[in-house]
C-alpha cells in the first residue's frame, strides 16, 4: 500500500490509494465501502451522461460518498494517458464495463499493469469475464435467477418475490468483488506483483447459496417455494399482522425459544403441548392459526413492549424511513446525517483504527482535478 495517507481519511484502509471507473450499481458500492474504510478513492465520472433510471440531486446519491470526482473523457488520448498517471500511483483499480470495453478504452489489465506491475485490477459484471452470457445485458434480477436463488424466494404457490437488488448486485457482486480486491492486496504484499479480480455477480450469488446447495444434496429442502423453515414456509419463522395493521417479525426456530414465544403470547402449557412439535409440518397450519390470532389481538407497540425482555426472536418490521429511529439502531449509531440526509454509518466497526464520519457526494470540477493531480501527487 501507499505510504502517502489523504488528509483527514481514518480507518484501517487509511493509505490505500483505489481508482474507481465510474459506472452504476455494484461498482460504486464497492467503492464506497473502501472509502468508508478509509481508502482513498478516486473516481474517474464519465464526461456524458448515465441514465440512472432516477433523477434525484447529487447528494442523495450516497453510493458516491467518501470521493475524489474528476470527469475525463476516457476516449479521448491525453484523458487516458492521465489515468495511467493515476494508475502509477495507485494500488487497485476498479471498473464495470461490460467484458472488453476497458481494453478497447486502452485501459484493460494489460495496459494498467504495464504502468503499475503492482496494481490489483478489480472486474465487476453480472455474468463474467467469459463464457456464453458475458457479452449479454443484464440485471439483478437476471443474476439471482441463474443461479436458482429467486426461484427459491417467495410464497407457496405464488410467483417468485423479487428482492431488493441487495441480492445480487450489493451482496453477490459489489461486497465479493471488495473482498477479492483486498485479498488480492494481501498476496500483493509477499508477491510484489498484482492480479486480475474477476467478480461475477452469478459466482457471489451461488457462493452465498452454499448452505442451501447442501440442502439440496442431502434431499432436505422441499424445491416447492414457500415450504421451508426460512422460506416463510413455517409459521414460526414469518412475519404477521397486529391489530392497527403493523407487521411483526418472528424467527424462533429452537425449541426454547419457541416456547418462551408461546408462553408470552398466553398460551398456557396445556395449549402448546397441543399444538405439537413445532418443526413437524404437519403442525404448521394450526400453529399459524393459533399465531396469526393472536397477534390480531393488540398492536404492536404493545407486543414489542411486551416481548422486549423475553428470548422469543422478534422486532418489527420497520420502513426505510421509521429505522433510523429505532431505539437500538439509535444507540449504536448505525445511522448518521451528513449534508442533511440520513444514511447508513461505515460497517464494520473497528477498535483501533475507526472510520471516519461519512463525506456528502461531490460533483467533479476543475477544483477537484486539482486536488486529486495533488493529493495523488501526479503531474497536471
Amino acid at each position: 500500500m501507499s505510504d502517502h495517507q489523504e488528509e483527514g481519511r481514518r480507518g484501517p484502509l487509511a493509505g490505500l490509494r483505489v481508482i474507481e471507473l465510474g459506472g452504476i450499481g455494484p461498482g460504486p458500492m464497492a467503492a464506497m465501502l473502501l472509502a468508508d474504510l478509509g481508502a482513498s478513492v478516486l473516481r474517474i465520472e464519465r464526461t456524458e451522461a448515465v441514465d440512472l433510471g432516477v433523477k434525484r440531486e447529487l447528494r442523495y446519491n450516497l453510493l458516491l460518498r467518501n470521493r475524489i470526482p474528476v470527469a475525463l473523457d476516457l476516449k479521448d488520448p491525453a484523458a487516458r494517458g492521465q489515468v495511467l498517471d493515476f494508475v502509477e500511483r495507485a494500488d487497485a483499480l476498479i471498473e464495470g464495463f461490460r467484458p472488453g470495453v476497458a481494453e478497447r478504452l486502452g485501459l484493460g489489465p494489460e495496459d494498467c499493469l504495464a504502468r503499475n506491475p503492482r496494481l490489483v485490477y478489480g472486474r465487476i459484471t453480472g455474468w463474467g469475464q467469459d463464457g456464453p452470457l458475458a457479452s449479454v445485458a443484464g440485471h439483478d434480477i437476471n443474476y439471482i435467477s441463474i443461479t436458482g436463488v429467486l426461484d427459491a424466494i417467495g410464497r407457496r404457490e405464488q410467483p417468485p418475490s423479487i428482492p431488493l437488488a441487495l441480492v445480487g448486485d450489493f451482496a453477490g457482486g459489489a461486497l465479493y468483488l471488495a473482498v477479492g480486491v483486498l485479498a488480492a492486496l494481501a498476496e500483493a504484499r509477499d508477491s510484489g506483483r498484482g492480479q486480475v479480480v474477476d467478480a461475477a455477480i452469478i459466482d457471489g450469488v451461488a457462493h452465498m447459496a452454499t448452505a442451501f446447495f447442501g440442502l439440496v444434496a442431502a434431499g432436505s429442502w422441499n424445491p416447492q417455494r414457500g415450504t421451508n423453515i426460512l422460506d416463510s414456509g413455517a409459521p414460526f419463522y414469518d412475519v404477521y399482522q397486529c391489530l392497527d395493521g403493523a407487521w411483526l417479525s418472528i424467527g424462533p426456530i429452537e425449541t426454547r425459544f419457541h416456547r418462551k414465544l408461546l408462553g408470552a403470547l398466553g398460551l398456557s402449557p396445556a395449549e402448546i403441548e397441543a399444538l405439537g412439535e413445532h418443526t413437524d409440518p404437519a403442525t404448521w397450519p394450526a400453529l399459524r392459526a393459533t399465531l396469526a390470532s393472536r397477534f390480531r389481538q393488540r398492536p404492536r407497540s404493545e407486543w414489542c413492549e411486551a416481548l422486549a425482555q423475553e428470548d422469543v426472536c422478534c422486532a418489527p418490521v420497520l420502513s426505510f424511513h421509521d429505522a433510523p429511529a429505532h431505539p437500538h439502531l439509535r444507540a449504536r449509531r448505525t445511522f448518521v446525517e451528513v449534508d442533511g440526509v440520513v444514511q447508513p454509518a461505515p460497517a464494520p466497526r473497528f477498535s483501533r483504527s475507526p472510520a471516519s464520519r461519512p463525506t456528502a457526494p461531490r460533483p467533479a470540477t476543475p477544483d477537484t482535478l486539482a486536488e486529486a493531480l495533488r493529493a495523488w501527487n501526479v503531474a497536471g
